[in-house]
C-alpha cells in the first residue's frame, strides 16, 4: 500500500498566473508528488505525496528554491 499525504501550504509571493505556475511546476517536479493544486487567490498550495518518499522540508523547500516562501499551514 503506497502512504498517500495531502498537506496545504501557505506560499508567499505570488502575484499572477505565471507564478502560480512556477510553484505548481517546483512541487510536481519532486519525485513522490502526485500532484499539487496552486490558489493565487488563497496563496496555497495543496500537495498530494508519497510519505516515504518526500517530506514536508523538501516541498517546502522546493517552493523557496522557485522564488517563494512557504510554510505548512
Amino acid at each position: 500500500m503506497i502512504n498517500m499525504t495531502e498537506i496545504k501550504l501557505k506560499v508567499e509571493g505570488m502575484t499572477c498566473g505565471h507564478c502560480q505556475m512556477s510553484v505548481k511546476k517546483a512541487l510536481e517536479n519532486i519525485k513522490g508528488v502526485k500532484s499539487a493544486a496552486v490558489d493565487l487567490e488563497n496563496k496555497s498550495a495543496e500537495v498530494n505525496y508519497k510519505s516515504d518518499k518526500v517530506t514536508v522540508e523538501s516541498l517546502i523547500q522546493a517552493v523557496t528554491d522557485a522564488g517563494y516562501k512557504a510554510e505548512a499551514m
